[in-house]
C-alpha cells in the first residue's frame, strides 16, 4: 500500500505552503491531516479550500450545511470526514439527536431538514440522477432550485475529500478521535 505524506509547511510543495499556513490560521494552529495529505497536490488543496469558502456562501444556513456534509460523508463511507464533520457539526450547534441520526443514515425528525438529508443522500446514491419524488419532496419542503444546485456543489467538494481519504487512508487527527466513526 502506498503511504501518503502528511505535509507541513516545511515539507509541502512550494505552491501548497501558503495553503497549509491558511489551514493553520483557520484551525487554531493545527493542520488537519486531510489538508496535510492534499498538500501533495497544491491544486487539489486549493480547490478544496476554495469550494469550502464558496459553499459557506451558498443558500444553506450553518445547520443545513452540516446536514449536507454529513449526508455525503455517510453515503461515501468516509470515516475521516464523518469524524471531522461530527466535531464541526457539534461546534455549529447541530443537535446530538440529529448528529446521531446522520451518523447512522437515519431520517431526521425535522421534515424540512429530512428532505435535505434524503435528497443529498439520494443524489450521491443515484450519481446525480434523482427521481422526481425525492426532488419534489425537497422543493415542497421549501427549498429551491438554487438549493438543488448548492447540494451538487457540496457533493463535489466532499467528493474531493472523501476520495482523498479513501486512497490515502488519512489518519484521524487527535482533535477528532472522540468522534471516530465506522458504518
Amino acid at each position: 500500500m502506498t503511504q501518503f505524506v502528511l505535509h507541513t509547511p516545511d515539507t509541502a510543495p512550494e505552491a501548497a505552503r501558503p495553503l497549509l499556513e491558511n489551514s493553520q490560521r483557520l484551525y487554531g494552529g493545527m493542520i488537519p491531516n486531510l489538508h496535510a495529505v492534499m498538500a501533495e497536490s497544491p491544486a487539489l488543496l486549493e480547490a478544496y479550500q476554495q469550494l469550502n469558502e464558496i459553499f459557506a456562501r451558498a443558500s444553506f444556513d450553518t445547520i443545513e450545511q452540516n446536514i449536507v456534509w454529513l449526508a455525503v460523508n455517510y453515503q461515501n463511507e468516509c470515516t475521516y470526514c464523518m469524524a471531522a464533520h461530527t466535531a464541526v457539526a457539534r461546534f455549529a450547534g447541530v443537535g446530538e439527536a440529529d448528529i446521531k441520526a446522520l451518523r447512522e443514515g437515519r431520517p431526521l425528525a425535522d421534515k424540512k431538514h429530512e428532505s435535505l438529508r434524503a435528497f443529498t443522500a439520494h443524489m450521491v446514491e443515484s450519481r446525480g440522477w434523482p427521481d422526481k419524488g425525492t426532488l419534489q419532496r425537497l422543493l415542497d419542503a421549501g427549498y429551491t432550485q438554487q438549493s438543488v444546485l448548492d447540494v451538487i456543489l457540496a457533493i463535489g467538494m466532499k467528493t474531493l475529500s472523501n476520495y482523498t481519504n479513501h486512497v490515502a487512508h488519512t489518519p484521524l487527527d487527535d482533535a477528532f478521535l472522540e468522534c471516530a466513526w465506522q458504518k
